[in-house]
């Protein structure tokens, strides 16, 4: 025999909380007009992804992060010292642009290949920063 919590929200009881549209019950539109949705949050009917193709993207995408993260260490070190007055703003813009294609890579991870696509393209501002820093 099953029991059932009484206090617990239904997804339902959520979806009236909550402010955004993360929680509805119904299935995600699959496209928009005649075009097919690129970057979504998952809905509740899609497929899980392969764990090996998660995994796979985790570990680009944290590499790339422990990169930045160098870069940002770097970029304080620098910061202390004399700089020009391009430095940090270019850092910053090259690095906010990989992330958000690291972003749109994990919002189009039902793709089959634009999320790859999309990780080989954040490696090309992040080299910049690189290429940056250690030059400067």
């Amino acid at each position: 025999m099953t029991t059932v919590e009484q206090n617990r929200s239904t997804r339902t009881e959520a979806a009236e909380i909550m402010p955004f549209g993360g929680w509805e019950i119904t299935p995600a539109p699959a496209g928009f007009g005649d075009r097919e949705t690129l970057f979504r949050f998952p809905a509740a009917d899609d497929p899980a992804p392969a764990p090996a193709r998660l995994l796979a993207m985790a570990l680009y995408a944290a590499t790339l992060g422990l990169a930045g993260v160098g870069v940002g260490v770097r970029a304080i070190v620098t910061v202390f010292g004399e700089t020009a007055f391009w430095y940090v703003p270019a850092l910053s813009l090259f690095g906010l642009a990989s992330v958000a294609l690291v972003v749109g890579s994990f919002l189009s991870i039902h793709r089959p290949a634009l999320p790859w696509l999309l990780l080989l393209a954040a490696t090309v501002p992040l080299a910049i920063d690189v290429l940056i820093a250690a030059l400067y």
